[in-house]
């Protein structure tokens, strides 16, 4: 009865035995996928690198010791508090886009590239907000990208990874400075739209004056050239009138030389003389006369001289 437990034990054993080296046998059969890389190690050292395929290895003797995938991945880089120059604590997080260059160097170089990175991001964001003011943080995200790349690229070449970029996706000041910042927004938009209001009002009262200026310009130049007109008009009612003088003057002048052209001159003025007297009982005229008015030839009496002067 001894006997036969123990056979049945021996083979228990020897079918565990068996069916650890068909499950080593299996093993060393490796069918790689696309954009991942193995790492393979031959008696506890490196021997080769498995690319994308079909492989076989030796059993007992080689095994996959780190599996790398080379796509590019993103790492969620955790909220932490940082200090910013004027001693303003904000929470800051963001994401990180990484591949795998080097398989060797990613499993050889670190003992963990995410997490190495990870760290490496942080204390570089911590270091670059502290010398920035609270303002220039909201503005300076580029600059805070460019700085955490440009300290991860000098780790590339050791970890066998590359860094393709790093975001920055909040950055959190305390409530009280949120609320203090929301009061100076606020500020600033009235400030902003009292500006406008003012400019606008400005705008409207410089048109306002132009348009009165245009306006008075216009009228200036209308009477001016209304002026100008009657000038003009005048002008010419003066030079026609001058002018028909003129010819009158000299018609008289003709007339008198003819035969008899005194005496009918003297008929004339006699004739005017009476016609004005007609006037003399209006109390507006005023008149200046001679003292004797018995005569009205001594009126005449110095149109003797008047022929001589036409004539000369």
């Amino acid at each position: 009865m001894n006997f036969t437990v123990i056979n049945n034990a021996s083979m228990y054993v020897l079918g565990l035995f068996f069916l650890w080296i068909l499950i080593k046998f299996l093993r060393s059969i490796r069918i790689v996928p696309t954009q991942s890389s193995y790492i393979v190690e031959r008696c506890g050292k490196y021997h080769r690198t498995l690319d994308a395929g079909f492989h076989a290895l030796i059993p007992f003797m080689d095994e996959v010791s780190f599996i790398q995938d080379l796509k590019e991945v993103s790492i969620v880089v955790e909220p932490q508090e940082c200090f910013t120059r004027d001693n303003v604590k904000v929470e800051v997080d963001g994401v990180l886009y990484l591949s795998v260059m080097d398989p060797v160097k990613a499993s050889y170089g670190v003992t963990d590239f995410n997490f190495a990175a990870t760290q490496l991001v942080q204390t570089t964001t911590r270091s670059v907000i502290g010398q920035i003011s609270l303002d220039k943080t909201f503005e300076e995200r580029d600059m805070i990208n460019s700085k955490v790349i440009e300290v991860l690229t000098e780790v590339e070449s050791t970890w066998g990874i590359r860094v393709h970029r790093y975001e920055v996706k909040n950055i959190v000041p305390p409530r009280t400075v949120q609320a203090a910042m929301e009061r100076q927004m606020t500020a600033e938009r009235e400030r902003r739209a009292i500006i406008a209001t003012s400019e606008g009002a400005m705008a409207s009262l410089i048109n306002e004056s132009e348009g009165m200026r245009q306006e008075m310009i216009n009228k200036a130049e209308g009477v001016k050239r209304r002026l100008i007109n009657e000038a003009e008009g005048k002008s010419e009612e003066i030079l026609s009138i001058s002018k028909a003088t003129a010819e009158s003057i000299i018609k008289i002048a003709e007339a008198v030389c003819l035969p008899q052209g005194e005496d009918a001159l003297r008929m004339r003025l006699g004739r005017r003389l009476i016609d004005q007297m007609e006037h003399l009982q209006d109390p507006s005229t005023k008149v200046m006369l001679p003292k004797d008015l018995s005569s009205i030839k001594d009126w005449l009496k110095d149109l003797d001289t008047l022929p001589s002067v036409l004539k000369d």
